[in-house]
């Protein structure tokens, strides 16, 4: 039986992306969804007689497409066959695509090559599609060889050499004796991503197409195109076709005996090899050498293959983080020293190369508008420039090397993306700063810089930047006030995993990755039980995230382990040999599934507020879009989202939402856990004296209700200023009597972890149990309070506690006339009615239960002793 094999051959299956393959495929099996996989307007294509027919809509205008991964652009050979049972026309055609950018044909910034069948001329020809136009003639087949209007047969092979020559050939008998249509030579595209068809019909016609024997095969080994030095020490080597990705750095030397010492596939062009050495670059001609080079199908050129590249030590194009972005001013009023104008500072951290600038960008993540460097613009190694508004140059003369440029981006105060870009695009440098870096709330409020702490390290994110101490509030165009020794060694971690979509993992690290390393689908895996991960995509562009597409849908509310088996960051730290965390596919959320477990609303001077999450119940949950609500005493609403980014809570997770997550986890060190804070929002205002929280699900449902007041704190505290409410069952009410002070002992506060007055689930089933009978209300986190627990044979009771001392004094009238549910609790924390605590000694609790109805009373007493610790 013939098969049909999607496959990387050779030692290159691991390291090819998932996509890379030659293909056979003459669906035999009746099957185009699998082995490989077809993708697109699937439900508009069936199996028929082991062909694939078209079977899509009748409406005249109809475009229909399937895809299917494959990479092989040159040394390729491309054969199908096809039979289009109608009258050929500018209606009705087919495009069989054989190199493809993008998995939509459509796309009108598409770009790649096709064969067309049919159109107005009813001929077989090849198009070069380029990102504008609807297509340019490559080979112009003779006209009218298509001219039944029932029964067009031919069988198609195009052939692509290594050096760009293009031969289309058909045979009209759907056999395999060909007859040329034409030759040509065309290298405008090397890379490719995908083969397909796209049909275009009138309504009679929407099942007239079938397609059958498609094969891409490639024979050809790799050849080397060219090397290029972006530094002294780095060259960029590219290649004809796509490599593997992990050619090892052994293979490539220079001539005078040098091997570099790294190599890393780009993480967009597969054909691009990023080279490292460890001595600069003679000056001059030099010759790199490149052995036993694999491509994605196995083809080995064991070479030596050879390239020429010339170094001068003149300025080069500088690559990622070979130009930093070092110093910021972003607000610059209050005047402290400075001009009182926004600028940044670049650096050239190399001690030997020049750097050329012109035509690198300045932008702002998001923005349509860029700041463009002259050209002429350099920077010399180890030199600092002032980087402003074409208006501002002046201002700065006094500092030295200044450039000033149109459509300077404005610097926004709290934060923003800043990113340098190569003339060619690629990313140079990237730093999302926000105000929070200063760790200085007056220089926070202006005139003064953040300043990258150091070069070495450009990575390093907040734990990077300082405030500047310098006199004058800054040092734009010299070395750095806080410039100290601040290096990496520590390797990325993973701080969690989220099911985005059932076909879309997001993967979050605590610092920036190394693009290139971290695209490799290969690294990833969620398990003996999970799908595989199909495709590796590194979020720009800061880096932090990874993007796991996966092969089939994952299961609601099943937990996965995703590990990863290395992680490399940006300086070139590795986690290893794995790392790991666990995900589900959420489910939708209930009212009183997510509860609100701990709330600080009366913060000390200069702290803020915070409101802890729980998730109780047994799903996995999103809190993506989210709010946080007070309600204001006139009824209206002070809404904030609490995440825009997917967040999935697992059972039992907590999570700390607050406008500063630095300033709450510096008020409570020892009884906070960073990695339970969401990322830093707005919170509505929260009164010291009372109010009211609401948590709703993206859909407006209310989730949980909390109203507070400074009177459920322990009167016994000295001050209630940084003081949390804690609940104390998870499984209770949302309600006053279910929540207390945090303990004294924990520092009053446990954002994201256990709360320090939590009261675990009683196994006592009798109808009333005191639990503790001896108990030390002294704050201190232990037996702070004693707790009735009733457990009644029905709904509708009320009941009335009260609590006498030894001698029969009423002490404390802890309820009146309360109406119960079946199951419950009250708590004393041992003060009186007066709010005085107790004296140390026995207590009777007399309990007055009125039956449903206004039935009899009955009482019971329970006996509970006021202690203190030693």
């Amino acid at each position: 039986m013939l098969t049909r094999v999607l496959c990387a051959l050779g030692l290159t299956l691991l390291a090819a992306l998932p996509a890379a393959a030659q293909l056979t495929d003459n669906f035999s099996d009746g099957d185009f969804t699998a082995n490989p996989a077809w993708t697109g307007d699937a439900t508009s294509f069936q199996v028929t007689a082991q062909q694939l027919q078209s079977n899509g809509p009748a409406v005249t205008g109809t475009q229909l497409q399937l895809v299917t991964p494959v990479q092989a652009v040159t040394g390729t050979v491309w054969e199908f066959w096809a039979n289009l049972r109608l009258a050929t026309s500018g209606g009705n055609l087919a495009d069989v695509w054989l190199i493809s950018e993008q998995a939509d044909l459509k796309a009108s910034g598409n770009r790649g090559y096709f064969v067309r069948l049919g159109g107005t001329p009813d001929e077989v020809a090849l198009f070069r599609k380029d990102a504008t136009g609807s297509g340019t003639y490559v080979i112009n087949g003779a006209d009218l060889t298509l001219s039944s209007s029932t029964n067009n047969l031919v069988r198609v092979r195009v052939t692509r050499s290594t050096a760009g020559a293009w031969n289309l050939e058909r045979d009209l008998t759907g056999g395999t004796t060909y007859v040329s249509e034409g030759t040509a030579t065309d290298n405008t595209y090397q890379r490719s991503q995908y083969v397909g068809v796209l049909l275009t019909y009138s309504s009679a016609n929407n099942r007239s197409f079938y397609f059958d024997d498609f094969r891409v095969s490639d024979t050809n080994a790799p050849l080397l195109s060219s090397a290029t030095p972006q530094s002294g020490t780095q060259l960029d080597v590219l290649f004809n076709e796509p490599v593997a990705a992990n050619t090892p750095a052994s293979a490539f030397r220079l001539a005078s005996g040098a091997t570099a010492t790294s190599a890393v596939r780009d993480a967009n062009d597969p054909g691009l090899v990023h080279l490292t050495f460890a001595g600069t670059f003679p000056l001059g001609q030099s010759t790199l050498e490149a052995r036993n080079v694999v491509d994605l199908f196995g083809n080995v050129a064991s070479g030596p293959l050879t390239a020429t590249f010339s170094y001068s030590g003149t300025p080069i194009q500088p690559g990622p983080n070979q130009l930093l972005i070092t110093e910021i001013l972003a607000d610059e009023t209050p005047q402290v020293g400075l001009p009182a104008s926004e600028f940044i500072e670049i650096y050239n951290p190399s001690a030997t190369n020049p750097l050329d600038l012109a035509g690198v960008r300045l932008t702002k993540a998001g923005a349509s508008s860029a700041a463009v460097f002259a050209a002429g613009a350099t920077l010399l190694p180890g030199e600092y420039a002032v980087v402003c508004a074409s208006t501002r140059t002046a201002q700065f003369a006094a500092f030295g090397k200044v450039f000033g440029l149109t459509n300077f981006p404005s610097l926004t105060n709290a934060g923003d993306q800043l990113l340098l870009r190569g003339r060619d695009g690629r990313l140079i440098f990237e730093v999302n700063y926000a105000d929070t870096w200063y760790r200085d709330n007056s220089k926070k409020d202006g005139g003064w810089t953040l300043e990258m702490v150091d070069t070495g390290n450009p990575c390093g994110g907040m734990d990077n930047w300082l405030a500047s101490t310098d006199a004058s509030g800054g040092t734009p165009g010299r070395q750095n006030s806080v410039r100290a020794s601040n290096p990496d060694r520590t390797a990325p971690a993973l701080l969690r995993a989220v099911a985005a979509t059932p076909t879309l993992v997001r993967l979050q690290f605590a610092e920036k990755l190394d693009s290139a390393q971290a695209a490799n689908p290969a690294l990833y895996s969620l398990g003996s039980g999970g799908p595989a991960v199909q495709r590796a995509s590194p979020v720009p562009f800061d880096f932090r995230s990874v993007e796991l597409t996966l092969a089939a849908p994952l299961t609601v509310n099943q937990p996965y382990t995703v590990t990863v088996q290395r992680a490399t960051d940006c300086v070139g730290n590795a986690a290893g040999p794995a790392t790991s965390g666990t995900l589900a596919l959420p489910s939708v959320a209930a009212r009183g599934d997510v509860v609100i477990n701990e709330i600080l609303f009366n913060p000390r001077t200069e702290a803020v507020d915070f409101v802890e999450l729980l998730n109780r119940s047994d799903k996995y949950i999103d809190l993506q879009g989210w709010t946080i609500t007070r309600v204001r005493p006139d009824s209206t609403l002070d809404s904030r989202v609490i995440i825009t980014d997917a967040y999935v809570l697992a059972p039992g997770q907590l999570a700390v939402l607050t406008s500063r997550p630095d300033v709450v986890q510096a008020q409570y060190p020892s009884s906070n856990d960073p990695a339970a804070f969401l990322p830093a929002l707005t919170l509505p205002t929260f009164p010291d004296d009372a109010g009211s929280v609401v948590i709703s699900n993206a859909q407006g449902l209310r989730i949980d209700r909390f109203d507070y007041s400074e009177d459920m704190h322990l009167a016994l505290l000295d001050t209630r200023d940084g003081v949390s409410l804690e609940r104390l069952r998870p499984d209770g009410p949302s309600r006053g009597a279910n929540f207390h002070s945090a303990a004294g002992s924990v520092g009053y506060a446990t954002p994201g972890r256990r709360n320090s007055q939590f009261l675990a689930e009683s196994a006592n089933s009798q109808q009333f149990a005191v639990e503790p009978e001896v108990f030390t209300p002294d704050d201190d986190g232990q037996q702070d309070y004693t707790t009735l627990r009733y457990n009644l044979d029905a709904a509708g009771y009320a009941a009335s506690v009260t609590v006498y001392d030894a001698q029969g004094r009423l002490t404390r009238r802890l309820v009146r006339n309360e109406t119960l549910p079946t199951t419950g609790f009250f708590q004393w924390d041992g003060l009186t009615d007066s709010s005085r605590k107790a004296p140390i000694g026995y207590y009777v609790m007399l309990i007055e239960l009125y039956k449903p109805g206004g039935g009899s009373k009955k009482e019971y007493k329970k006996t509970v002793v006021v202690g203190a610790r030693l």
